[in-house]
C-alpha cells in the first residue's frame, strides 16, 4: 500500500478510513461522541480501540489529534499500523504476555475537522490540564506580546513585527518561543490559551485513562504531533516528569536521541498544563514512559505565523473569504506536509517507535 493510501484530506474521512480497517480486522472502536458537528456537518467523536484484555497490567496508548489540525499525521499513523503485518503480529504477541495497546484516535475531533490546532473552546488542549481551583499560572512575555501576536489587523503590521523582533533582540531567540508557545491563561483568543476550565476533550480523555489503566502497572504512551523540528525529522520528546530512572527507562526504549524539556534539548519549549501528566493523576499505580513524537513540517516562524493568522481569523468572521481560505489553508499546511516524500517519512518513523515502545514493555514484563 502506498503511504498515500493513509492520509485524508478531511476529519471525516480520516476517521472512515481508520473505522474501516479496524472493522475490516474483525476489532471494535468505541466512539465517545462530541457535542458539536464538524466542518462538513458530521459527527465528531474520540474513537477508542482497545486490544488486549482488560485487566492487562501492561498499556501502550497510541494517540493522535491532541492538536485538532495536528490528526492528518497521526491518524494515518494510527491506520497504517492496523494495517501492518508486522505490527499485528507484534500486538498479537505482546498481548500474550500481558500488554494490551490502547489506540486513542482524535483526542480534538472539533479542532481536526474545522483546521484548528485548538479544541472548540478556543483552548490548547496541551496545556489545559492544571488546576483551575488554584492561581492559574502567568506568563509576562506573552502579555507583553499578546497585542502584536494576534493584532487588530491581517497582516499584521511592521510595528507588530518589530515589537517580536525587539523582545528576541533582548531576551534571546528561545525565550520568545517560550513567551509564545509555553502556555498563557488571560487571552481566550490568544495563542497556546490554557483555557479556564477543563475542556470536553480533557475530560473525555481522564475518563478514558481511569477506565483503562486503572489496572495497569506499566503505561507506556506514544503521542503523536507535527509542527516543531526539521522537515519530516520525528523527534522523540520525554512526556514524564523529570525523574532520572524515567528518563533512563524511556531511552532505552526509544534511543539516546531522547530528548526532553528540561535541559534545553527538544525543539520545544518548556510547556505547562501538559496532558500527558494526567497518567500520575488517573492512574497511580502504574509506571508511565512516555513520548511525543512531533514531526517537522515548516520553519517555526512560519508555523508560529499560521497560528497567528487562524487566530486572528476566529476573531474576525467578517475577513474576507478569499483571506479567510488562504488562512484556512495556510494552517493545514503549517501542520500537514502532503508530499510522498514527507509522508513516507512519517510512517517509517511511526511504526519503529510504536515497535519500540510496545518492546519496552514487554522487556518489563519479564
Amino acid at each position: 500500500m502506498k503511504p498515500a493510501a493513509h492520509f485524508s484530506q478531511r476529519y471525516a474521512e480520516a476517521r472512515q478510513r481508520w473505522l474501516a480497517i479496524v472493522e475490516q480486522l474483525g476489532l471494535d472502536a468505541e466512539p465517545h461522541w462530541h457535542p458539536l458537528l464538524g466542518r462538513d456537518g458530521e459527527r465528531l467523536a474520540l474513537d477508542v480501540l482497545r486490544q488486549g484484555k482488560p485487566q492487562a497490567d501492561k498499556l501502550l496508548i497510541i494517540s493522535s489529534g491532541c492538536h485538532g489540525v495536528e490528526g492528518f499525521c497521526g491518524s494515518a499513523i494510527q491506520h497504517a499500523l492496523l494495517c501492518d503485518a508486522d505490527w499485528n503480529a507484534a500486538v498479537r504477541e505482546a498481548q500474550q504476555q500481558g500488554v494490551a495497546v490502547l489506540t486513542l484516535h482524535a483526542l480534538n475531533p472539533h479542532g481536526f475537522s474545522w483546521w484548528r490546532r485548538v479544541t472548540q473552546e478556543g483552548v490548547d488542549l496541551n496545556r489545559n490540564f492544571v488546576d483551575f481551583h488554584a492561581p492559574l499560572p502567568a506568563n509576562p512575555g506573552y502579555e507583553a506580546l499578546a497585542g502584536a501576536l494576534v493584532p487588530a489587523h491581517w497582516p499584521p503590521s511592521d510595528a507588530d513585527q518589530a515589537q517580536l523582533r525587539a523582545y528576541a533582540q533582548a531576551h534571546g531567540e528561545a525565550a520568545l518561543q517560550a513567551a509564545i508557545t509555553g502556555g498563557q491563561y488571560s487571552h481566550e483568543l490568544g495563542l497556546f490559551y490554557g483555557g479556564h476550565a477543563p475542556t470536553w476533550s480533557q475530560q473525555t480523555l481522564r475518563q478514558l485513562l481511569r477506565e483503562h489503566g486503572h489496572a495497569a502497572r506499566q503505561i507506556a504512551w506514544l503521542d503523536l504531533h507535527t509542527g516543531l523540528g526539521p522537515s519530516g525529522v520525528g523527534e522523540r520528546i520525554f512526556t514524564g516528569r523529570n525523574e532520572a530512572a524515567a528518563i533512563t527507562r524511556a531511552r532505552a526504549w526509544w534511543g539516546e536521541g531522547l530528548t526532553t524539556l528540561f535541559d534545553g534539548s527538544s525543539s520545544s519549549a518548556p510547556l505547562q498544563g501538559l496532558m500527558w501528566h494526567a497518567v500520575y493523576q488517573e492512574c497511580p499505580r502504574a509506571d508511565y514512559t512516555g513520548i511525543a513524537l512531533e514531526f517537522g513540517t515548516v520553519p517555526l516562524a512560519e508555523m508560529i505565523d499560521a497560528l497567528r493568522a487562524d487566530h486572528w481569523l476566529e476573531a474576525h468572521p467578517e475577513a474576507p473569504p478569499a483571506l479567510a481560505a488562504a488562512i484556512k489553508r495556510q494552517i493545514r499546511d503549517a501542520f500537514y506536509t502532503d508530499t510522498d516524500t514527507w509522508k513516507t517519512q512519517i510512517l517509517q518513523q511511526g511504526k519503529a517507535a510504536a515497535l519500540q515502545g510496545l518492546r519496552g514493555l514487554q522487556a518489563e514484563a519479564l
